[in-house]
């Protein structure tokens, strides 16, 4: 039986809207989940979710309002420094130094982290990305892929055992999102536990071994994609239905756009 690598019972974020009308947003509303340890586990949901605020909680850059999270057997009250060392994160935005290298800049970012000279992986790193060839170029020459690819490289650099990918492979060629595929699934091979966000429904269920469907800050549905595609097959119009998660995700949340 699987170890729990992370877990939240009844989260909770209030964001205040106005601090004259003294209005609130209710980003996540009592967000109760599990990952397991080695394991790929993928949060989906519309825009305003709450899954990009489910990460930066975790990752200690948003405060919670109520509500427990344990990593790796910490308590994110009673141990932040001891949680934020076990994740590492993957943004969306990639925002690099153009004139920096990707080995200089693994190098600062395991500073950052308090990684001892002797004990850093930078070379490794960068060979498990596919970026060894590149780790002297300036990072303004690299392509939109391998930018993606350096971004996993430096989530990576204190050996986190538990990583986080938000949106990986937004804006990527299909060349380009399969390489990193093959990256994610190589890292969970190797016995990294993944938790990632995506609107790609095909990369969920390619990659996921479970998935969980937020809505309005709610966990809505939980299971592994070919669970979830047999529960919900009678929420799925008969005209529209192919069978897949795509068909499953829209029959929860619905077809209206999301603006936010």
């Amino acid at each position: 039986m699987n170890k729990i690598a992370l877990s939240s019972e009844n989260l909770t974020k209030v964001y205040s809207k106005s601090n004259k009308l003294k209005e609130e947003v209710l980003a996540l509303k009592n967000l109760s989940l599990e990952v397991k340890q080695g394991e790929i586990f993928g949060l989906l949901g519309p825009n305003g979710a709450g899954k990009t605020t489910f990460i930066n909680i975790l990752a200690g850059t948003v405060m919670k309002s109520s509500g427990k999270v344990t990593v790796w057997g910490y308590d994110l009250d009673k141990n932040p420094r001891q949680v934020r060392a076990c994740i590492g994160v993957v943004p969306q935005e990639v925002n690099f130094d153009p004139f920096f290298s990707p080995k200089k800049l693994l190098e600062l970012q395991a500073g950052f982290y308090g990684v001892k000279k002797e004990d850093r992986i930078t070379d490794s790193i960068l060979e498990t990305v596919s970026l060894d060839k590149q780790a002297n170029a300036y990072t303004r020459s690299l392509s939109g892929g391998m930018k993606r690819r350096l971004l996993i490289a430096k989530a990576m650099v204190h050996q986190p055992p538990i990583l986080f990918l938000d949106e990986p492979t937004t804006g990527l060629d299909p060349q380009a999102k399969r390489n990193i595929w093959k990256i994610v699934k190589t890292l969970n091979k190797a016995g990294m536990t993944i938790v990632l966000t995506t609107h790609n429904m095909e990369e969920a269920e390619y990659l996921c071994d479970r998935i969980a469907i937020m809505d309005e800050g709610s966990v809505i549905a939980q299971g592994s994609p070919k669970q979830l595609i047999k529960d919900y097959a009678n929420n799925i119009p008969e005209r529209t239905s192919r069978g897949n998660l795509e068909d499953v995700f829209l029959a929860l949340t619905g077809h209206e756009l999301r603006e936010t």
